[in-house]
C-alpha cells in the first residue's frame, strides 16, 4: 500500500532521515516509535507530501506520490498539534470540510458522536482546550472513512475515557482492509492495537518487525518492555 524506497532528508546540515526503506500494507497497524529527533514526524510529513525528500521515492498503491495529491483523499491524518482557523466554530469547521469533499458520501461519524462534538458545535476553535482539539482532530481523521490512518501522538491531551474510546475505534478499524500508522511516545497505548513495530533512531530504521516476532525474541509482552529489551540486546553487542 505504501512503499518508502531509499528516502533521505536533510534540513541544512542536519541529516534527519538516512536511507529509509519500509513497506506498509493494509490490515497492518504500525507503531512508528523512537526517541525525540529520530525523524518520525519528518517521515510522516513526507508520506503526506508536506515535505519533499532530497533522495528516494514514496509510492501509494503502486503510484509515486510526487507531483500528485489525489492519494491524500484516502488518508485520514491526525497531527500532533492541530492548528484550526481560530475565528471558526466547531460546526463551521466540519461543514467546511464536508463541503470541500461533498462528492464523498460515505462518512464515519463514530468518533463524532462518541466525543459528543455536536455539543461543542457553537464553540470557537480558539477557545477549545487541548483535549477538545484532539477530539475534533480525531473525528476529522476518521470522517471520510479513509483507507489509511496516520496519527501523530493521538492520545496526547486526551482524558482516560476519550483515550479508551479512540483505542477501541482503532481496534475496530484494524482488519477492515485499512492501514494504521501511529507515532507515539506512550507505548502502553499501543499494546492492543499494534501488529508491527518500526523503530527509528537518528534518522535510520533500526528494525521493522511484527509485534509477535518481537514478543517471541524478547520473551516480553508489553511494548515498552519489548523495546527496552531489544535496545539492551543491541547495546550489549556494540
Amino acid at each position: 500500500m505504501i512503499k518508502i524506497d531509499h528516502v533521505y532528508k536533510k534540513f541544512g546540515r542536519h541529516q534527519v532521515l538516512k536511507d529509509i526503506c519500509l513497506q506498509f500494507e493494509e490490515n497492518q497497524a504500525i507503531a512508528l516509535i523512537g526517541p525525540n529527533g529520530s525523524g518520525k514526524s519528518t517521515l510522516i510529513k513526507i508520506l503526506l507530501g508536506m515535505v519533499l525528500p532530497q533522495e528516494g521515492h514514496v509510492a501509494f498503491d503502486g503510484s509515486p506520490i510526487k507531483g500528485q495529491s489525489l492519494y491524500r483523499r484516502q488518508i485520514g491524518y491526525m497531527p500532533q498539534m492541530s492548528r484550526f482557523p481560530s475565528n471558526m466554530t466547531v460546526s463551521q469547521l466540519f461543514n467546511m470540510v464536508k463541503s470541500l469533499r461533498k462528492d464523498e458520501i460515505k462518512r464515519d461519524l463514530d468518533l463524532y458522536h462518541a466525543f459528543e462534538i455536536d455539543q461543542m458545535g457553537s464553540k470557537k476553535l480558539e477557545i477549545l482546550s487541548g483535549g477538545m482539539k484532539q477530539k475534533v482532530s480525531a473525528a476529522l481523521a476518521f470522517l471520510f472513512d479513509p483507507k489509511v490512518l496516520i496519527l501523530d501522538e493521538p492520545t496526547a491531551g486526551l482524558d482516560p475515557i476519550a483515550n479508551e474510546i479512540l483505542k477501541e475505534k482503532l481496534q475496530k478499524t484494524l482488519g477492515k482492509d485499512r492501514l494504521i500508522l501511529i507515532s507515539s511516545h506512550i507505548l502502553n497505548d499501543l499494546d492492543d492495537i499494534t501488529t508491527h513495530v518500526s523503530y527509528l533512531m537518528e534518522g535510520e530504521v533500526k528494525f521493522f518487525k511484527p509485534l509477535e516476532q518481537l514478543r517471541a525474541e524478547t520473551a516480553e509482552n508489553r511494548l515498552n518492555r519489548i523495546i527496552a529489551q531489544v535496545l539492551k540486546q543491541e547495546n550489549s553487542h556494540v
